[in-house]
């Protein structure tokens, strides 16, 4: 998935390559993007981010220095790279990955299960990303708006199919929507990873905990 990246206009005139040469190089460009933002997160995650240096991202990458600058404006912007890129790709696999449920209940504990292990997945990029939303308030802006805004709306197109959905008041449904991810990041990632309990064993909380919000909600007659 190619990252949008803002670069300064190129001022000199457009020549056309050879057929095939543009795609390559787009290809290529976008390769070497991955390949830095998976060392990034891996280094940021084992080492920190304050010590992980540009160069030795490059080095695990495989790429030149100089790509991190101008790909992303630096360390920082390549954290931000990492953000946007984690977080659509995680919308898109939701999609691609987890079929509809045929009832509501089903659909939204579906939903907390699917959270719960991608959160376990990816427990690399939250011991990146919490301490440093904690003492950046641009890059929780970032977070808030990405989780909120994407993944927030997909969740809530999801649950919006089922009729349940028609006729519910809406701060009921954002409840819904907000208690996935919250269920999500206690459950697969800050139980297990922080506290050392058993996932599975947080996982049958989560869902249990995901019924006991099932049965308080009051569903109106469509």
């Amino acid at each position: 998935m190619t990252i949008a990246i803002r670069e300064k206009p190129d001022t000199r005139p457009a020549r056309v390559p050879p057929n095939g040469h543009a795609s390559r190089r787009t290809r290529d460009r976008a390769a070497k993007q991955q390949s830095l933002i998976q060392a990034a997160l891996h280094l940021f995650a084992s080492k920190g981010y304050e010590i992980t240096t540009t160069r030795e991202i490059a080095a695990a990458a495989g790429c030149a220095e100089g790509l991190i600058h101008r790909y992303f404006n630096g360390k920082e912007g390549l954290l931000r790279a990492l953000v946007e890129y984690k977080i659509s790709q995680e919308v898109q696999d939701l999609g691609n990955h987890l079929q509809p449920a045929a009832h509501f209940e089903e659909e939204f504990l579906r939903l907390v299960a699917w959270e719960i292990e991608r959160a376990w997945e990816t427990g690399d990029f939250f011991r990146v990303l919490i301490p440093r939303a904690i003492v950046d308030s641009s890059l929780a802006g970032l977070l808030n708006r990405a989780v909120l805004s994407a993944r927030s709306k997909a969740i809530a197109s999801r649950l919006c199919q089922y009729p349940q959905c028609h006729n519910l008041p809406a701060d009921e449904l954002e409840v819904l929507v907000h208690s996935v991810g919250m269920l999500g990041l206690v459950f697969g990632f800050m139980r297990p990873a922080v506290l050392g309990q058993d996932r599975a064993f947080a996982k049958e909380m989560a869902l249990a905990f995901a019924r006991i919000l099932m049965r308080g909600i009051h569903f109106p007659h469509a």
